[in-house]
């Protein structure tokens, strides 16, 4: 069963995920951040993204708020709530750790729902159709492209390094090496790039991309759009009036 929300304009998805995600990051109450959470959690739900891919996501995003809870609580000036020895945890930096996790996690949700099962291509035709200037498009749209192949030339490179006995280690030596493989690698992406130019001045290129498919706005998009405002009010309001600031 095809997901509800993946026949909504990639348009319409797009400028909601930023918007929404405006309003999560700027928020400074915890009721706006459950506001958003919640309101990430449902769009996933909705979305029904693939979910070995969503659980990589939020372990990246949640690996990197585990050391923001191991740094900030201590760091944050306010009154302590425990300490050990010299440190000191704050109620201030609990509060902030837990705000931006929240955020972070909203965010992400919101994120991974509008944009599942949108390729890079459509991605970045939706950009350009929304705005996003055209220099950015193609970099995300070769970025997309070949990402993997540049991937596979350090593969390469590796390889070929080990086959030499190349043994990675703390010293001197594993640096060189590792830095002369990085200058390697940057060569061959250059020369990669000039023949990808020079295949595309063959095919007659214009400095502009002309996509097989056109998007079509629908009565559904625009309800789907009214929606989103909707949410993105009450996270504002849950702001404005959902108790103490941080």
């Amino acid at each position: 069963m095809a997901a509800p929300l993946r026949s909504i304009d990639p348009r319409a998805r797009l400028a909601a995920a930023a918007l929404l995600s405006v309003c999560v990051a700027v928020a400074q109450t915890l009721a706006a951040c459950l506001l958003g959470l919640g309101l990430g959690l449902a769009l996933l739900a909705a979305a029904r993204p693939d979910l070995r891919e969503l659980g990589r996501r939020a372990c990246a995003v949640n690996i990197f708020l585990l050391f923001l809870w191991c740094v900030t609580p201590w760091t944050t000036p306010g009154n302590a709530v425990w300490s050990l020895g010299p440190l000191t945890v704050t109620g201030a930096g609990l509060w902030l750790s837990l705000l931006v996790s929240l955020k972070a996690n909203a965010i992400c949700a919101i994120f991974t729902a509008l944009t599942a099962g949108m390729d890079i291509a459509t991605l970045g035709h939706a950009l350009r159709r929304l705005g996003c200037p055209q220099g950015l498009t193609w970099l995300l749209l070769f970025m997309g492209r070949y990402i993997h192949v540049i991937r596979g030339e350090w593969h390469a490179l590796m390889t070929a390094a080990r086959l030499r006995c190349f043994v990675p280690k703390s010293n001197a030596h594993t640096w060189r090496t590792l830095a002369t493989l990085l200058g390697l690698l940057l060569v061959r992406s250059h020369d990669r790039a000039r023949r990808v130019h020079e295949a595309m001045l063959l095919r007659c290129f214009t400095g502009s991309f002309r996509p097989l498919d056109t998007f079509a706005w629908r009565g559904r998009d625009t309800a789907f759009s009214v929606v989103l405002a909707c949410c993105c009010a009450l996270i504002l309001c849950a702001e404005l009036y959902g108790g103490p600031h941080a």
